[in-house]
């Protein structure tokens, strides 16, 4: 028990144990969660010691810093567990983007709106854009937006409009997302 290695490079330089807190006070918390106080880090230690522990720098930040008595291997344990949680609980949704464009077959469109829905499905927010290029550039924007809402139409899930139909340099573009308050419907 107690003083073990940091098992990487890395670690040892985030996490201060043991004779690698070099500061002249710390404020100590023991094995049970009690509170020691403020104490010298060498007095610290040796308590540490007596009881064939770790001296873990918990709070870095705090003046003095805060440090647990314990052991390594359990303080590791309970940190990859709070990372997982935290991570866990972090969905990150990024948006994912599909393109269609003017003359794009009816069966591309199914293909790619089942594509959209199952992103949706995911959390994710979905970019559709409808490409222009050359004279579709020029094209009366009602006829491009009926357009992009027919792709829309064929999406089998139901979604809300995140972002209105808006047009850019390369076309029309629109940002949907899942709609939480309606009944999802089979793909």
């Amino acid at each position: 028990m107690g003083f073990t290695k940091y098992t990487s490079q890395k670690e040892k330089e985030r996490i201060r144990m043991n004779e690698g807190i070099r500061v002249p006070e710390v404020r100590v918390i023991g094995p049970e969660g009690e509170n020691f106080g403020v104490m010298k880090t060498p007095d610290a230690l040796a308590r540490a010691k007596e009881a064939g522990l770790d001296l873990i720098e918990v709070t870095a930040q705090a003046n003095p810093p805060v440090v647990k008595i314990m052991d390594y291997g359990k303080f590791k344990y309970e940190q990859k567990r709070k990372d997982r949680d935290t991570r866990a609980k972090a969905h990150s949704a990024e948006t994912k983007t599909t393109q269609v464009k003017v003359g794009t077959s009816e069966r591309d469109m199914h293909i790619k709106a089942s594509k959209a829905a199952l992103w949706l499905r995911e959390g994710h927010r979905v970019k559709v854009d409808l490409f222009l290029w050359g004279r579709y550039k020029y094209m009366e924007f009602n006829f491009l937006k009926e357009r992009l809402e027919r792709f829309l139409a064929l999406i089998p899930e139901s979604y809300k409009i995140a972002d209105e139909i808006r047009k850019g340099p390369k076309g029309l573009s629109v940002v949907i997302e899942i709609d939480k308050t309606a009944k999802k419907s089979g793909a």
